[in-house]
C-alpha cells in the first residue's frame, strides 16, 4: 500500500523549544513524534533564512546549487522539486497549505503567482502542487487573509506590520503586538482545520498523498491571540542560558568574533537580513527578552495543538500508521542569544540548530530513538522518495535520513550570502560531531545595489558595514563551548583543528549555480 507523507513545518523555531528538548513551552504532540519516531537531535540548517531553507527543503539541492541563496529571489518554477517528481513517478495527490515563500512577498504589484492565487480566487496548480491554500505572517496575503476579510473583518486589525520593530507588550519589547482575535481564527488553527478537510477529501480517492502543512509561527512579529498570553508569566521565565547575563560579558564574547557581531550589538551595525533596521540588541532588557521569549512560546504551543488535531485526524481515519510524518523547522532564533533576536549573518546554535522529528510509516519497522546523527533539510527530498518508493531525482544532493542507528554522517554544510550588495558577506560552515567552523570570504560590497536609496536610508553615513579580506572565522567547540560564547579561530592551540576542518570544509563545497539569480524584493 503507497504511503502518505505529511510535511510539517514551522518558520524560525529554535531547536531548544520543544518541551521533549528542555523546554517550558508545552509541546505534547511534537513530543509524541519524537517518542515514536527518530529525533534527530543534530540537525542544522544549510541556510538561516526563509527562501534558501525552504528552496532546499523543496528541491534537496543546497543554497549554493538551487541559487536562492537570500530572501528576496524567486524560485519561479518547481520544475525541480519534490511535489512534481512524486506525481509523476508515483501519482501522488499534492497538496501545500500555509506558509510557502519561494517567491517574494513583498510584491506590491502582485508580480509572483504565489501572491496573485487568493486575490484570483485560485487554489492553484502551482510548483507542482495540485492544491495550494497560503498564509503567512498576519495578513501579508495569501488565501487565509482573504478567508479572514470575507468572514471575519471585525478581528483583522489586531495583526502587526513585519520588520517595523514596534515596541509593545508590558515590556515595550521589539516586535510584540496585542492581538485580539479569538484564537480559533488565528492561522494556526486554520492551517490545522484546512489540512484536516483537505486530508478527508484526499481520503476519498484511494490515492496516496504529500501534504506540507506550514506554519508561519514562531517568526516575528510576534501577535499571538492575546487571550492565550496568560499560558505564561514573563517574569517567571529564566534568561535563556546562551545569554552572557551583563553587558560586560557580551562584550567580552563578540570581541572574539568578526566586527559585525560586536557592531550590531552597540548598534553601529544595521541588521536588516532578519531584523528590525533599527534594532539595537544592547538596548534589550532582560525583562523584554523574557516577554519575547513568552510570546514565543505561546506561539509554539498554538502550532502544537493545532498539529496534534491533525495527527488525532490521521488516527481517526487509520490511516496514520501508513503516513511518513517529518516535523521541522526552516531555521532558529537568535531569542537572547548574546542579548541578540531574531536573526541575521550570526552561525551560531541559536540559528543553526533546528528541531527535526521523523516517524516513518509502520512498514518500516524502525525503532524509536534519538539519535545524535548529523542530518540537515538536504536530507528531506530523498527521504520523501524512499517513502513514496519513487527513483532519487538526479538533481537531489543529500541522502536519505538514516533509518540504521550505526550509519555515519560526517559533516553539514551551511552558506550565508549577504541579500543586500551593499554589505557583501559571505561565510562558509561546516559543523561536525564536535566543533563549527565558518570562514569568511572577502566581501563584495562596493559592488552597487539594487535599491541605492533604500541601502541609504538603511545605513547612510554612520552606519558601519564590515568588510573582510578573506582571513577572518569563526571556530567552536560544541561540546565545550555550547553556546559559542569563545572564538577559537585565532587560538595557536587550535591551529591544526582549524586547518582540518578548513581542508574539510572546502573539499565538501556543493556545486554552485551556473547562473546568477538576482534579489528581486526586500523580502
Amino acid at each position: 500500500m503507497a504511503r502518505n507523507i505529511l510535511f510539517i513545518t514551522t518558520d524560525q523555531q529554535r531547536f531548544d523549544s520543544l518541551g521533549c528538548h528542555g523546554s517550558v513551552a508545552r509541546t505534547p504532540a511534537a513530543d509524541l513524534l519524537a517518542s515514536e519516531g527518530i529525533d534527530f537531535t543534530c540537525a542544522y540548517t544549510n541556510h538561516a533564512v526563509c527562501m534558501p531553507t525552504r528552496t532546499t527543503m523543496f528541491t534537496g539541492q543546497y543554497p549554493l546549487t538551487h541559487g536562492i541563496t537570500a530572501n528576496g529571489m524567486r524560485y519561479s518554477t518547481g520544475e525541480k522539486g519534490v511535489a512534481r517528481w512524486l506525481k509523476r513517478h508515483a501519482g501522488y495527490r499534492t497538496a501545500l497549505i500555509g506558509k510557502s515563500h519561494f517567491e517574494p512577498m513583498f510584491d506590491p504589484f502582485l508580480q509572483f503567482k504565489q501572491n496573485r492565487l487568493a486575490p484570483l480566487g485560485s487554489n492553484g496548480p502551482w510548483m507542482g502542487f495540485d492544491h495550494v491554500e497560503l498564509a503567512s505572517h498576519g495578513l501579508i496575503g495569501g488565501h487565509y487573509t482573504r478567508w479572514l476579510l470575507e468572514n471575519h473583518p471585525e478581528h483583522t486589525g489586531g495583526f502587526a506590520i513585519a520588520i517595523a520593530g514596534k515596541g509593545g507588550g508590558e515590556t515595550g519589547a521589539p516586535e510584540l503586538h496585542h492581538n485580539p482575535i479569538p484564537r480559533e481564527l488565528y492561522h494556526s488553527d486554520w492551517i490545522a482545520d484546512r489540512t484536516i478537510a483537505h486530508i478527508s477529501d484526499l481520503n476519498q480517492t484511494g490515492s496516496p498523498w504529500f501534504i506540507w502543512m506550514s506554519f508561519p509561527d514562531p517568526h516575528h512579529p510576534f501577535d499571538p491571540p492575546a487571550d492565550e498570553l496568560r499560558r505564561h508569566n514573563w517574569r517567571d521565565l529564566e534568561l535563556p542560558p546562551g545569554n552572557p547575563g551583563s553587558d560586560r560579558k557580551c562584550i567580552e564574547s563578540l570581541k572574539t568574533k568578526p566586527r559585525h557581531w560586536l557592531d550590531y550589538y552597540m548598534g553601529n551595525y544595521q541588521n536588516c537580513e532578519g531584523a528590525p533596521v533599527k534594532f539595537v540588541p544592547r538596548n534589550l532588557t532582560h525583562d523584554q527578552i523574557r516577554e519575547i521569549n513568552q510570546y514565543i512560546h505561546v506561539e509554539n504551543e498554538l502550532i502544537d495543538e493545532a498539529m496534534g488535531r491533525v495527527l488525532a485526524h490521521l488516527e481517526r481515519l487509520g490511516i496514520y500508521d501508513n503516513t511518513d510524518i517529518f516535523f521541522t523547522t526552516d531555521h532558529g532564533d537568535l531569542q537572547g542569544d548574546f542579548n541578540f533576536a531574531f536573526k541575521g549573518p550570526f552561525h551560531t546554535n541559536s540559528l543553526l540548530h533546528i528541531p527535526f522529528i521523523y516517524k516513518p510509516a509502520a512498514c518500516e519497522k524502525a525503532a524509536p530513538r534519538v539519535s545524535e546523527q548529523l542530518v540537515s533539510h538536504v536530507d528531506l527530498v530523498p527521504t520523501f522518495c524512499r517513502a513514496a518508493g519513487v527513483p532519487l531525482p538526479p538533481w537531489a544532493q543529500g541522502r536519505h535520513l538514516p533509518l540504521d542507528p550505526d550509519e555515519t554522517r560526517e559533516r553539514v554544510i551551511t552558506t550565508w550570502d549577504s541579500q543586500f550588495r551593499v554589505i557583501g558577506m559571505h561565510m562558509r560552515t561546516l559543523i561536525n560531531d564536535r566543533y563549527i567552523i565558518t570562514a569568511y570570504l572577502p566581501s563584495t560590497r562596493g559592488r552597487g545595489g539594487r535599491w541605492p536609496l533604500l541601502e541609504r536610508a538603511i545605513w547612510g553615513s554612520k552606519g558601519r558595514i564590515p568588510k573582510y579580506d578573506g582571513t577572518e572565522g569563526e571556530l567552536y567547540d560544541r561540546l565545550e563551548d555550547p553556546w559559542q560564547w569563545r572564538n577559537l579561530w585565532d587560538d595557536p592551540s587550535f591551529k591544526r583543528v582549524k586547518s582540518d576542518l578548513l581542508a574539510d570544509l572546502w573539499d565538501n563545497m556543493p556545486e554552485e549555480c551556473p547562473h546568477e539569480r538576482r534579489v528581486v524584493s526586500p523580502v
